[in-house]
């Protein structure tokens, strides 16, 4: 091992996959071999029985694909919203100026203070479980917006200048295309983020999705489904990341070079 060199594609899924694999293990000592109650903390196979059984018998897929849905909705939202204020913001300084401070001020109030509110506002419906999300989403990825597009370098805008480009080729010529590759690796950190802010949402007055089964299971004191749907969670986000990764390679083959 040297600082910074760079590995195999092959030695860097197996050391992934051995991490996983030494993890499960000393899970399954502690557990199996009593150095904690099961009561507290389920061993590896009672979690996946427990989680069959979510499968077959309580419709957990339906729970999934509503958790799914609200994350995506919420996120698109957001994307939406943001993304053209952060360009604008990181091209043009007075609209910068305008922005900057409610953005920063707003990025630290945390979603799930807004509940309470948004559950009076809209009720307990889809529409307020969007709106944590589009909330906790979206100064977050206005503002890592605009820092990306105002690092462009400047030696390509005043070439583009000096070639005769006007203000809106350079924000379509210039600005977009050298920003674009982290615009999109935002959006997948961002994307990371929402799904915490689904569960908090879904903790409080829901009847669907992987945090309301969470809230059940935590009643009947059934640790191996609140693992199970937190570990459910986790390869969903893990999925979802490897697939915005291959989209921003595709879309964006000069980020490689």
């Amino acid at each position: 091992m040297k600082p910074l060199r760079e590995i195999a594609p092959g030695a860097r899924w197996a050391l992934g996959v051995a991490f996983f694999v030494v993890f499960v293990a000393a899970w399954e000592i502690y557990t199996l071999g009593g150095f904690v109650d099961r009561i507290f903390l389920a061993d590896p196979l009672t979690m996946l029985q427990e989680g069959w059984l979510l499968l077959v018998r309580y419709n957990f897929a339906y729970d999934i694909g509503m958790t799914i849905w609200r994350v995506f909705g919420g996120f698109v939202l957001a994307a939406a919203v943001a993304v053209p204020i952060g360009v604008l913001m990181g091209a043009y300084k007075p609209v910068e100026a305008f922005f900057e401070p409610f953005v920063s001020f707003a990025r630290y109030l945390p979603a799930s203070a807004f509940i309470p509110l948004l559950i009076l506002w809209a009720g307990i419906g889809e529409t307020q479980k969007l709106l944590v999300i589009f909330i906790g989403s979206v100064f977050q990825i206005i503002l890592m917006v605009a820092v990306s597009v105002g690092s462009t370098r400047r030696d390509l805008v005043e070439a583009a200048y000096t070639l005769g480009a006007g203000d809106g080729g350079i924000i379509g010529r210039v600005l977009l295309p050298s920003s674009a590759p982290g615009i999109a690796e935002i959006l997948r950190l961002v994307l990371g983020w929402a799904w915490t802010y689904v569960i908090v949402a879904e903790l409080i007055g829901s009847s669907s999705g992987i945090g309301h089964m969470i809230v059940d299971s935590q009643a009947l004191l059934n640790t191996g489904q609140i693992i199970f749907g937190i570990i459910v969670i986790g390869l969903i986000g893990l999925v979802s990341d490897f697939l915005f990764k291959a989209l921003n390679r595709r879309l964006f083959p000069w980020s490689l070079q």
